[in-house]
């Protein structure tokens, strides 16, 4: 018997509640068993996660950078809005806060949901509509306000799927397997990103359908992948949530910090690591046309070959990231060597700023950063102390996302504004993907 094995409705609430304890007792004890059914998992169960957690990866991500790498920044510079970079800034800050709050609401209400659908799967598939009609609007508006609006949404949406869906690797993944699930959602990241940079390149100066692509992209990458996995149990036999507003409320309380270091170690650790990645990966159509010196239709070969260049490396890391981490039992390790692998590819721009120093960029530390991408979930997953909590427990690491989104191209656009250059900005993105690593080495509870 597998995950995808749903208690007999004949048996009573009760007795189906005391079968998810005792799942999730017996699953905590043996690596191999699955915290669902306290049982092994088949093969074919695995493969129907991991296409899951790949193709949502590679849909949203897809459809996301088809807009926020290519489009809108290309748009914002033919509305005449201002300064790009500084407009650019102030909507990644928007969108953040919006990500920031959707993710921990979102996850913490698929926590306290008792659906028949199940916890996640309803959030999932609603985020996924939300979303992709949202980033649809984002390309068409030309009101810088309105623009900022529909894109907040769209992250909204966004995180209503994500919150939820990597809740699943707690609730239902083997302990033994995590990371190789973790690479299959990272993997599916990596790649859905430069296959999203080079779509949104063919529609640079025909920016309509591009956008029609995103959006279907990002609307049905929740709806696939509930599709693909084995279908998640009815919540309907757990305890109802109890008490009013207050009670609610409490409940998006962050773990406590003196009985939870290592948590907040992997909090400053993605932090970091994504503050590197956002001050770069946010204005790389910026840095070739500005700080390389390329025009448009120059500057759209370029990136898309880098989008090449970071498909296949990104297949590499990330799907070969996650087995290995699982087959060494380690996660730090890693991590620590992707993140360093990040900075360096960071320094070939700063060392050849043309072409090919943007080339190297992709390859390097688009290999190191698809390789952190496959394990950091895993290791935020073991880092956590409530199982019943994961959602919202992982909702509060994934904001440490949402601030590098928001604190990343902020800092980049307030250097570029403040010196007239790129230059700055790679040093400090360099520095934060070092200090990342000081933040993980220091976790005592994963190896």
């Amino acid at each position: 018997m597998d995950s995808s094995y749903t208690p007999s409705v004949n048996l009573s609430k009760e007795k189906r509640l005391a079968a998810h304890n005792a799942a999730v007792s017996a699953a905590s004890e043996n690596p191999v068993l699955s915290p669902e059914t306290g049982r092994p998992v088949s093969k074919l169960t695995y493969a129907r996660f991991g296409a899951g957690f790949l193709l949502f990866g590679v849909l949203w991500m897809s459809g996301l950078c088809v807009v926020s790498a290519v489009i809108l920044p290309q748009h914002l510079k033919e509305i005449n809005a201002g300064s790009p970079e500084a407009l650019m800034g102030v909507i990644n800050a928007c969108t953040a806060v919006a990500s920031l709050l959707a993710n921990v609401i979102f996850g913490n209400f698929s926590d306290r949901s008792r659906s028949r659908l199940g916890r996640r799967t309803p959030w999932i598939i609603a985020g996924g509509f939300l979303g992709g009609v949202t980033l649809f609007l984002t390309g068409i508006m030309t009101n810088p306000v309105l623009l900022t609006i529909c894109y907040c949404l769209s992250m909204v949406g966004l995180n209503m799927m994500i919150a939820p869906l990597v809740a699943v690797i707690s609730d239902r993944v083997p302990q033994g397997t995590r990371g190789t699930m973790s690479a299959f959602y990272g993997g599916g990241s990596a790649i859905g990103a430069p296959i999203g940079t080079m779509l949104g390149s063919l529609f640079i100066t025909n920016m309509f359908p591009g956008l029609i692509v995103a959006g279907v992209l990002m609307a049905l990458s929740g709806a696939v992948s509930v599709a693909i996995m084995p279908s998640e149990e009815s919540a309907d036999y757990l305890p109802q949530s109890e008490g009013g507003l207050k009670d609610v409320l409490v409940s998006f309380r962050p773990p406590k910090f003196g009985d939870n270091h290592d948590f907040y170690k992997a909090f400053g650790g993605r932090l970091c690591m994504l503050l590197s990645y956002q001050m770069i990966s946010a204005y790389q159509l910026y840095i070739v046309q500005d700080y390389v010196g390329m025009g448009v239709q120059e500057s759209a070969v370029v990136v898309s070959v880098m989008s090449t260049i970071t498909l296949i490396v990104g297949l590499i890391g990330s799907l070969g990231g996650g087995p290995i981490s699982d087959l060494i039992g380690r996660r730090k390790v890693p991590v620590v060597v992707a993140s360093l692998c990040f900075a360096t590819g960071v320094a070939m721009p700063l060392v050849m700023p043309s072409a090919m120093g943007m080339y190297l960029f992709a390859g390097i530390a688009g290999l190191g950063y698809a390789v952190y991408g496959s394990v950091d979930q895993a290791l935020n997953v073991d880092v956590l102390s409530s199982k019943e909590e994961a959602g919202k427990d992982l909702g509060i690491l994934n904001l440490a996302t949402t601030l590098g989104q928001m604190a990343g191209p902020i800092i980049t656009s307030s250097v570029v504004v403040a010196t007239g250059t790129y230059m700055p900005a790679f040093f400090i993105s360099i520095a934060f993907a070092v200090l990342g690593c000081v933040f993980i080495m220091a976790i005592k509870a994963v190896k």
